[in-house]
């Protein structure tokens, strides 16, 4: 009896011996297994989660901010190639591009010999006001001795750099003085002028050059209207070669100004926005006004939706090479911590119904970057036989074909001249030493330079100076070898490039374009187009104009 009562425990230890396997079976599911499943049900919470369990987990301590940071350059990289991430430390430098304007005390300086070389003090600036002077030397910044190999453009910059209304101290060493001169200079905002450069090429054709679509081109490109306005312009010539774009709105807002009104500037669409049509207003001012659009393969993005509106609308002629190719529009996304990324949201599309964006494949960012690379050795720089278009064809206003899928192609095809360039030459420029011999050259004549108030005074001084056969003797010093024939043959080039920097150095930019264009083939292309009238096109022959 006593036997038989025993076993009426056995059911109830096996239940609990069930219970507490499956409790202990579900502690290690969770701690080895269970993460996984969660993974897999949670969908686009995955990334989280996995960041989470390495945070957790993983063997070693993780520097989980800085994993974070490399991992988001690598997320973006897999949409497409202009889809950034952009760091806090980063983001108001970039910030500041667009907008046209940052806070320091206004200077442009390089670094030369160890120490830091003011080039020009921008006028109405900080630094002009406190008497600062181009050729100064800053030797010490807030009573710190700032010279020797160490120093870097980027430190130098935070440096100078600060909050407006913020004060830094300057030790300046300038030729002609003994002692070292004591500036304290009250920090404020610098405008970043996009319009590089306003002047007239012939007494009845003016000139516009501009390196970046900012928040300020706009205005910026209507005071250079009106100063070409008093000099009574009849013909323009924009030069956007280089300019790798900017903001959107900026180039709709430059392409009304010569546009008709109710013709179509650009249009966006996405798979979350819809198509969106921006149109002139026909209270643009100089909407018959001759016009000369300069590119090349550097102009991008906002300067290709100007192009594409002249070429489309058959407006203006297009000169150069062809262009970049980017028909992405990005709207920027911030953090807290002040990072933030441009998030690709929509193509643009010209008033033809091309987008001009050149193609890509997903996660190959690196042939995408090497593109130009590939064009140069293909000889598309050197000869439009070399280009290769194999887009969809579109057509303009009257009738002329266009291609999509591969930038814009200009109506004037304006090869790169080569043909002086040598191994000597690439070395000099590549190395530096013809910006280092004329910042010396600069600081040498100073005060005879100053004496010069047109380029043509002082190039033709500089002509008289031996200045190519001194930079030789100057370069070889430093350990590049002359080389005679070399030297003969890119003697031009050479000539050009010293006038030009020791020009840029003593002179406003307009002067300094003044110079490099004296000679461009683009630009003695447009003064002659402008000049026989034939700036609007005309309707293929065998096609009647459409005017819808």
């Amino acid at each position: 009896m006593k036997h038989k009562n025993s076993f009426r425990y056995v059911p109830f230890l096996l239940a609990i011996c069930l219970v507490g396997g499956i409790l202990i079976g579900n502690f290690y599911t969770l701690q080895y297994s269970g993460n996984r499943l969660n993974i897999i049900n949670t969908g686009t919470n995955k990334i989280n989660d996995l960041l989470r369990i390495i945070d957790d987990q993983y063997v070693d301590t993780v520097n989980m901010p800085d994993l974070i940071e490399k991992a988001m350059p690598r997320i973006l990289s897999e949409l497409d190639p202009h889809s950034v991430y952009i760091k806090a430390k980063d983001a108001e430098a970039a910030a500041n591009d667009l907008k046209g304007s940052f806070s320091g005390i206004g200077v442009s300086f390089t670094i030369h010999e160890d120490t830091i070389h003011i080039i020009s003090v921008i006028k109405g600036g900080p630094s002009e006001r406190t008497g600062l002077l181009a050729g100064d030397r800053i030797v010490s910044i807030n009573d710190t001795v700032y010279v020797g190999d160490t120093i870097t453009s980027e430190k130098c910059m935070k440096r100078l750099k600060g909050e407006k209304g913020t004060t830094v101290k300057l030790g300046i060493k300038r030729m002609g003085e003994k002692d070292l001169l004591d500036y304290t200079i009250v920090r404020g905002d610098i405008p970043l002028h996009s319009v590089e450069a306003t002047y007239m090429l012939t007494p009845e054709i003016g000139y516009v050059k501009i390196k970046s679509f900012s928040e300020t081109t706009y205005p910026e490109l209507l005071v250079s209207l009106a100063k070409l306005g008093q000099e009574n312009f009849k013909g323009l010539v924009i030069d956007l070669r280089g300019n790798i774009g900017g903001i959107m709105q900026t180039a709709i807002q430059m392409a009304n100004i010569f546009l008709p009104k109710d013709r179509l500037i650009v249009y966006t669409e996405g798979r979350k926005f819809t198509r969106e049509e921006y149109v002139s207003d026909g209270r643009g001012a100089f909407a018959h006004l001759p016009l000369v659009v300069l590119i090349d393969e550097g102009s991008a993005s906002a300067s290709e939706i100007f192009a594409g509106a002249i070429q489309d609308n058959d407006r203006g002629t297009i000169i150069g090479r062809r262009s970049f190719g980017k028909g992405l529009v990005q709207m920027p996304v911030e953090f807290r911590d002040g990072s933030v990324i441009r998030l690709t949201i929509a193509r643009y599309y010209t008033p033809s119904g091309r987008c001009i964006h050149k193609p890509y494949e997903k996660g190959h960012g690196e042939e995408y970057d090497n593109d130009l690379l590939e064009r140069y050795e293909r000889g598309e720089f050197f000869s439009a036989d070399s280009i290769h278009q194999n887009g969809p064809q579109y057509k303009t206003r009257l009738g002329r074909v266009v291609y999509g899928n591969g930038g814009v192609m200009p109506d004037i095809f304006i090869p790169e001249d080569t043909s002086a360039v040598t191994v000597y030459y690439k070395e000099a420029v590549f190395s530096g030493l013809i910006h280092q011999y004329a910042l010396k050259f600069t600081d040498t004549h100073r005060q005879e330079l100053e004496k010069f108030q047109t380029v043509e005074e002082m190039v033709k001084y500089l002509k008289t100076k031996n200045i190519v056969g001194d930079f030789a003797k100057f370069a070889q010093e430093r350990g590049l070898r002359r080389r005679n024939l070399m030297l003969y043959k890119s003697r031009k080039l050479f000539e050009c490039n010293l006038f030009g920097n020791i020009i840029s150095n003593m002179m406003e930019t307009d002067q300094f374009y003044e110079f490099i264009n004296s000679d461009d083939p683009a630009i003695l292309q447009s003064i002659q187009i402008i000049e026989k009238g034939e700036t609007f096109p005309t309707p293929p022959q065998d096609i009647e104009p459409h005017h819808p």
